[in-house]
Order: structure tokens, then sequence, then C-alpha cells
């Protein structure tokens, strides 16, 4: 019988396994000829996390029920005290780096121009048991990480990950995020920061926010709007020109205000340095905010994001780089196989067959049914059998006269 690899087979085809190596060679991720090799790690975590598995033991056991299937993938089976110690101790910048191969991956077949890409920046939170106390405690027995993610709602894809605990600031991780000149960035009131605003600006980026409330604004010229729509103001000005009596504000050239009606009813006051684009391109652009928010809500619901395997920061980080590379690598099995319009529901079906000895793009596709094995001679035709039975007529003796 021909032999036939797994679906979960059909999915690590996509991981570029050059680039993998490198990055075990150069962070020496494989130390210790003894211990568990990286890339039986990464199967073994991608596995966790494709299946929903919730805890070391319960992984050992999945890992243990498809011995003979591991083989054939590279991995193997590994005992929940050598997974544990491998999440605590290696080298995360492997997993990250990665991930950052599989995004560039991706965001190849969206190559578009600079000015049109839209970056939108956001964190969220995960809560964490109270074993991971000694470096992510956000409150009085309150454990807690961020993920900070650059996401493009175009491709659909994350583009660069930060992991922080719980108490560090947005506007600290943005700092550190890197710039993309030309490009326009999307985000909330937690990166509130007149200074990083202009670098922003200085790089030639579109930015597009929110004002708080309190905000002051000196209004330059008041333009007009379209009557009985969502858009309440369109106005140029300038923030205030000094944030406290010897600092000088840096983003002190012209900017916008549009104040908009969102469908609750609230006001809001959405910033932008562009002077050019109309009110309603401003607030349907802000509006796209919600891409990355539907992004947070299917990695964690999904890929179980919420429930962690360890509780060391080393563990956490890598168990977040490796949902964020199942998900990337579920999307270049969706694009190789439109199997299924929906990435949910794509997602969902690999997750169902993903030990099956099947490939991707025939999941939907019933299995043949085994042909029972009948007697060759009970479904021959009637001349068939007459012609048998006088060949053996003539080779009997006959008999004696």
């Amino acid at each position: 019988m021909q032999h036939q690899n797994s679906v979960f087979h059909g999915l690590l085809k996509h991981v570029p396994w050059a680039v993998f190596d490198r990055l075990v060679g150069e962070h020496h991720a494989d130390w210790d000829d003894r211990g568990l090799k990286t890339k039986a790690h990464l199967i073994a975590m991608l596995y966790a996390q494709l299946f929903g598995v919730r805890s070391l033991r319960d992984l050992e056991t999945n890992l243990k029920t498809h011995a003979g299937k591991l083989y054939h993938l590279g991995g193997c089976t590994v005992s929940r005290s050598a997974l544990s110690t491998a999440n605590a101790a290696r080298p995360v910048e492997v997993f990250g780096g990665l991930l950052s191969a599989l995004m560039a991956q991706l965001q190849a077949g969206y190559r578009r121009k600079i000015g049109d890409c839209v970056r939108l920046i956001d964190s969220t939170s995960v809560r964490l048991s109270r074993l991971s106390g000694d470096w992510a405690t956000f409150s009085a027995g309150v454990c807690g990480a961020k993920a900070h993610i650059i996401y493009d709602p175009d491709a659909d894809q994350p583009l660069y990950l930060m992991v922080t605990p719980s108490n560090v600031n947005d506007i600290t991780a943005a700092k550190a995020m890197p710039i993309e000149a030309g490009a326009s960035y999307v985000f909330d009131l937690g990166y509130y920061d007149y200074g990083w605003w202009a670098r922003l600006d200085q790089a030639g980026c579109r930015i597009v926010t929110r004002l708080k409330s309190n905000t002051p604004f000196a209004v330059v010229e008041d333009r007009p709007v379209a009557p009985r729509s969502a858009i309440r103001s369109d106005r140029i000005g300038h923030l205030p020109k000094r944030l406290a009596a010897s600092r000088r504000n840096p983003m002190a050239g012209l900017v916008r205000e549009v104040r908009v009606i969102i469908e609750t009813g609230k006001e809001l006051r959405v910033f932008t340095n562009d002077l050019e684009a109309s009110a309603q391109d401003i607030a349907d652009l802000y509006k796209r905010r919600w891409a990355i928010e539907l992004f947070f809500r299917w990695v964690k619901q999904t890929l179980k994001i919420s429930h962690f395997l360890g509780t060391s920061e080393n563990a956490v980080r890598i168990q977040i780089a490796v949902a964020l590379i199942a998900f990337v690598l579920l999307r270049l099995a969706h694009e190789a196989n439109k199997i299924v319009a929906s990435p949910l529901a794509f997602a969902r079906l690999i997750k169902a067959n993903l030990m099956e000895r099947r490939l991707i793009a025939e999941l939907l596709t019933p299995l043949p049914r085994p042909q029972p094995q009948q007697a060759a001679f009970a479904f021959q035709p009637d001349a068939t059998r007459a012609a048998h039975a006088r060949r053996r007529a003539r080779h009997q003796p006959r008999p004696a006269a």
C-alpha cells in the first residue's frame, strides 16, 4: 500500500526549514545533545496549539497516541518533563525568527504601494496563573502578559509581535516597534504620545487615532460637512503649543480633527495629520481598527492562546510565538488549498483531521468505500460458466465400455 502523509505534514510543508535550521544554529538551541531537539519541540507545540491541548500531560499522551505518524513529520514522542525544560530554557528568538520569516512569506503575496499600506497597532492581554508572579504581576493576586501586535488588515495577518508583562504600557512597547515610512498607522488612546506621533509624522506616515475629550484644539479652518451624515465637524488647527512651561509640543504643525458619531451614539474626536483626504475616508480608516480586535478574538478562541502550558516568561513567549506561527501556517495552507472560503471553517477542518493520512486538498472528498471481495465464479456470466463446465467435461476420463 502506498504511503500517505498526514494533514499535519501538509501544514508543515509551508515551514521554511532552511531558515529554521539557521536560527537553531545561530542561537545554539540544540546545545544539549541529550535534550529535546528544537524541531521536535516546535512540532509538539504546534500540535498543542492546533489541537487545543490544555496541559503538558495531555500533550504527552496525545503524542504517544500518534507515535507512528510523528516519525514522518520529523517529530517524536516527548515526556512532559522534557517539554517543560525546553519551554523554560530554549531561546525564544528561534521561534520569533521563524514567525518573522513566515509573516514575510505570507506578506509577499500582498505587495502594494507603500502609500496604500495600513498598519493597525494594538495589544491584547492574557491572564496567567499566580505561578508567573515573579515576572508578570499586574496587581495584587493578578498576573498577566501582553501581546503587542502590528497588523495588516488587507493581508489579514500580523507583521510584528512583542510580548511583555501586563504592567508595561502600550506606548512603551510602541516606541520600540519598527516604523514603516509612508504607511498609515491607526491606533487608539493607549498610544497617546506627541513625541511618538512626531516620529511617525517625520517618517512620512499618516496617523489616524483619537483625541482625548479634554485635549485643547486651536481651530484655524472649519471645513463644511455633508448634512445629515455621521460627520459632525471637520476642522484644521493646532494641538497645544506646549506640554508644560518648559516643554514644547513636537506636534506643532497643522493637524486635523474630525468629529464623528458612531453606531452607539457616542461622539469621537478622530485625529489625523492628513489634511487632504475626505473626512469620511478618515472616519472609515479609524473604523478599520476593529479588524485587529477580531484577529485577537480568532487567535484566542481558535488556537486556545488563553491557556498556557508553562509559567515562566520564556515559556509564555514561546507559546504566543507558536500560536501566531500556527495562525500563519493555516493562512498559507488556506491560500494553497481553497477548499472552503472561510479561514475559520478551514482551521476547524484542519483541527478535526490533523493526524489523518489525507491530502489537505481532499479533506472534503468522501473516502472511497472498500469493495467486498466475492467469489470470482459466482459473478461470471451464464455463457462463461457453461464454457468452463464443457472444458472440465472434456478433461474427465471416459467410463470403460
